[in-house]
């Protein structure tokens, strides 16, 4: 089990070093954002814990891929695998739980170390005969994987838009859609292979067109729930909730230029601090955009023509 930690440790090191930045310097700078993010977010959402979770959740779930796990049943016996399990998730969740216990979110904390232990015992996907039907045509792979995948986010954050109407709280209403409008975003993360581009008879911006088109369409169905909802029963504000909703569209589509504009490379640590940068930032989306727009089209040139 000592080898297995060893080998991840070099292997990320490995990668930061091929990002061009210092492994030691990258766990610096890494711990000093996150205490600083943490603490903004702690001043400014009163919902703050509730992100915690469900984000340190996510950073859980991924590490819960089938493939990934079956090899480690291979790989070690039934006890040692419960164990590189479960010291995985402490380590993805240990700096998160720290903050919340000093934050003084003791029930949070709790439930969270918690939840993450059943995590390491559980299975969340298996391999089964049935497919589960989505909202969705055969067309837009991003969202039919993606609701394959996390269609439990979905449940979630409708049962916090019904909790946001039963209390009255219109924040957690708000946090429900933003929720919902980052599972879409996170569809355009990954790159697809470079056949399921070049099938496109189509030129650089009429398939930015058509991904951009996908992207309110489907992204739409799913916060639609949220948004009647919110709607119906905080009428008042109802301006701020298509706000909400216009941003995620320009996040969304501002992730899915950023995938294209290195493709079929990953997405780079580049474009997730200027990411990072954007949501503190908005405005800044006016300038991102189009420098995005250009480089995919001349990316995509190279495969579609």
């Amino acid at each position: 089990m000592k080898e297995y930690f060893i080998l991840q440790f070099k292997m990320l090191n490995r990668q930061l070093t091929e990002w061009g930045i210092e492994p030691v310097i990258g766990y610096i700078v890494g711990v000093f954002a996150f205490i600083g993010i943490s603490v903004k977010l702690f001043e400014k959402f009163q919902f703050a814990e509730y992100i915690y979770i469900v984000f340190t959740l996510s950073l859980v779930i991924k590490l819960n891929e089938i493939n990934r796990n079956d090899f480690l049943k291979l790989c070690y016996s039934k006890t040692v695998y419960t164990k590189i399990r479960i010291v995985e998730n402490l380590i993805v969740s240990i700096a998160f739980i720290t903050f919340l216990l000093f934050e003084e979110k003791y029930l949070s904390s709790i439930l969270l170390f918690i939840s993450v232990c059943l995590f390491s015992l559980i299975d969340l996907k298996t391999k089964s005969s049935f497919t589960l039907p989505t909202p969705f045509y055969k067309h837009p792979f991003e969202f039919i994987v993606g609701f394959r995948s996390n269609y439990f986010i979905y449940f979630f954050a409708y049962f916090l838009t019904f909790m946001s109407i039963s209390v009255d709280n219109f924040n957690l209403g708000i946090f429900a859609l933003i929720i919902t409008l980052f599972s879409c975003l996170n569809y355009y993360t990954n790159s697809e292979d470079e056949f399921y581009v070049w099938v496109f008879s189509l030129s650089p911006k009429e398939f930015l067109k058509y991904k951009l088109k996908n992207i309110i369409q489907y992204s739409t169905i799913l916060c639609l729930p949220i948004i009647i909802s919110l709607s119906l029963f905080f009428f008042t504000k109802i301006e701020i909730i298509l706000g909400f909703q216009f941003l995620g569209y320009l996040f969304i589509f501002t992730t899915m230029l950023a995938k294209y504009s290195v493709f079929p490379e990953k997405i780079n640590i580049k474009f997730k601090i200027v990411f990072a940068l954007t949501l503190w930032l908005p405005p800044l989306l006016l300038a991102t955009i189009p420098y995005l727009y250009i480089q995919s089209t001349k990316k995509l040139k190279e495969i579609l023509q």
